[in-house]
């Protein structure tokens, strides 16, 4: 058994950069190279690739863009590759790629792992139903597929595999799957497998670990053009480093590190995964040297008896046009633009019975109408604008009609209408919406292809998790006698991201003995009057929020935030990237004695 493993993270999404791999090789000293790719919206593109092309269906840069040039430096470094790359295709992902490497003259071992594709399959579960609303399944399924583990990825590198590719899994199986092959750890060692989950979802999102989003930006600015993606040196208790590559940019610290531990997530005791539920609430960080950071105190538990399936439809067209005015009251003018262009469309999509729009999103950008009522009044003052107008609606036709009536606004509305962006007319694309559901994983089976060899994965399917009690949110004893208010950014890092039409917030305390007025001043129903203007359901909407006591942070979700999430939704932010950033100026009430011990 190894000492310890070092896993490089080279992708976050498909198109990501094609640098992180290259240098993660040259430079990383890594034993794995690890890459995610997918997403849902990415997984209903493939599969419409695949109907134009039965050769499609997966994420052609990896094989062209990445593998095809370091390959005979991978084969000399001995460096094996775990990829979710397959997408709707791993068979054809992993003969493209045998392909490059028979032609370079590379004896390559390829592996692949099915079954995670349930859309051939969809009649045998169209008893399942929506998980957030218990709707029924879509009549339509672009897509459908089952979040799949890391014990398959396992299986496949102790058949010898060099590199394996996956279709759908979780984000964190293609770093957890080649632990529990090097360290052996056991199906039901649920603390490590917890902690190497952890280190998989800390560098599934590339450098967003190594500075990339972070709220202290200026810390790291002159490393943006040459990032240095993440590594994590694991050990086999599970404890492991973060770090980066030697004279690359960014920055690893605690925060860098524990903004992205804290994205996207919801219930923090209860991250729930195929292999295991995880418990983040203990994590504790510590910098152990420039750019490293030692991450230990990871809990785990057993799994659901049920693997999380996502599947996409089809939800109508849309269409979005973006111009600019400036001047004088700018965003005044460029509302009623945009207002009177949607009202003059409508009228005639009336006249042919067309119907009218099933949605509607105007946002002058540069006004801050992202903050609602928390927008500057200086802001609505602003000289220049970026409107941007969004429909949808169940015809294409209508949607070609409203691209054609958007240049009209230069000659025949407001001033300072200086044209719009993309080139020509927009063009309407149709709207995959997201549909997820539970599948018992008795219901699934699951394959790895090594070479030419073709064998069954034995998956736990017991389950056994125990859901965690409610939390209550008990408001902490602080005295509030003698206070000044302060922006949360004084006291507080955030990041924010989605989880399907809900946004998550992870608020981290500067110091710890910030948390307990942090804690005060961001109660739920802070939250909820804060956000007002995103959450469904308005003031009555639905916060919760989760205390983390080893890593002094707090996590919320804001349920129904997102206007349906995703491409589904026709907002400028549809996963809630910015809401942090909105956070960061609540103002929060502190002793004047601790700002002056500062």
């Amino acid at each position: 058994m190894k000492n310890s493993v070092r896993i490089g993270g080279a992708s976050a999404f498909w198109g990501d950069t094609n640098t992180a791999a290259a240098q993660l090789v040259s430079k990383g000293n890594v034993d794995y190279l690890v890459f995610d790719y997918l997403a849902e919206i990415t997984m209903s593109i493939l599969a419409a690739k695949r109907m134009k092309d039965p050769k499609d269906g997966y994420a052609t840069d990896f094989v062209e863009h990445v593998m095809a040039p370091l390959l005979p430096e991978l084969k000399a470094r001995g460096i094996k590759v775990v990829a979710n790359a397959g997408g709707v295709n791993p068979l054809a992902c992993k003969e493209a790629l045998e392909a490059v490497a028979a032609k370079a003259g590379i004896a390559l071992k390829v592996a692949v792992v099915l079954g995670d594709d349930l859309l051939p399959r969809r009649k045998e579960f169209a008893a399942a139903v929506e998980l957030d609303t218990g709707k029924p399944q879509p009549p339509t399924l672009v897509s459908m597929n089952a979040y799949l583990g890391a014990i398959p990825i396992a299986r496949a590198l102790d058949a010898g595999a060099e590199v394996v590719i996956t279709g759908r899994c979780v984000d964190s199986a293609v770093v957890l799957g080649p632990l529990m092959h090097e360290f052996g750890w056991a199906e039901d060692d649920y603390p490590r497998l917890a902690a190497g989950s952890i280190a998989g979802h800390i560098i599934e999102c590339g450098a967003q670990c190594t500075g990339g989003n972070f709220t202290d930006w200026e810390l790291v600015q002159t490393g943006y053009a040459d990032m240095g993606f993440p590594i994590v040196e694991v050990e086999p208790s599970g404890e492991f480093v973060v770090s980066k590559p030697e004279g690359t940019g960014g920055l690893v610290s605690v925060h860098t590190v524990l903004e992205q531990m804290l994205y996207e997530i919801g219930d923090p005791r209860a991250y729930l995964l195929p292999d295991v539920s995880c418990d983040f609430t203990q994590v504790r960080l510590a910098q152990v040297g420039p750019d490293r950071v030692r991450v230990n105190g990871c809990q785990g538990s057993a799994p659901t008896a049920s693997y999380k399936v996502s599947a996409t439809y089809p939800a109508g067209m849309r269409c979005a046009a973006l111009f600019m005015i400036g001047g004088i009251d700018a965003a005044r003018k460029g509302r009623a633009s945009a207002s009177a262009v949607v009202e003059k469309v409508r009228r005639q999509l009336l006249e042919q019975k067309l119907g009218d729009f099933s949605g509607v999103d105007i946002h002058c950008i540069g006004a801050e109408e992202s903050y609602g009522p928390h927008a500057r009044p200086a802001a609505a003052a602003t000289r220049e604008v970026v409107v941007k107008i969004a429909v949808q609606h169940p015809n294409p036709k209508a949607l070609k009609l409203f691209a054609r009536e958007i240049a009209q606004a230069a000659t025949g509305m407001a001033p300072g209408f200086t044209g719009y962006f993309g080139g020509g007319r927009p063009e309407p694309h149709m709207i995959p919406k997201l549909f997820s559901t539970l599948v018992p994983k008795a219901q699934v089976g699951v394959e790895v292809v090594v070479g030419e060899q073709r064998f069954p994965v034995a998956v736990p399917t017991g389950g056994g998790h125990v859901a965690p009690a409610e939390e209550p949110e008990l408001a902490p004893a602080v005295d509030l006698s003698d206070t000044v208010s302060l922006p949360l950014i004084r006291l507080a890092l955030a990041r924010s991201g989605d989880k399907g039409d809900h946004a998550n917030i992870g608020v981290i305390a500067r110091k710890p003995e910030y948390l307990p007025y942090i804690e005060a001043a961001l109660s739920e129903d802070a939250l909820r009057r804060y956000f007002a203007h995103v959450l469904a359901g308005g003031e009555q909407g639905r916060v919760q929020r989760w205390r983390l006591p080893g890593s002094h942070s707090l996590n919320f979700l804001l349920h129904h935030a997102l206007g349906n999430g995703g491409a589904a939704s026709l907002r400028t932010d549809p996963q809630g990237k910015a809401f942090a950033q909105m956070l960061l100026d609540f103002p929060v009430l502190v002793p004047r004695a601790l700002t002056q011990a500062d």
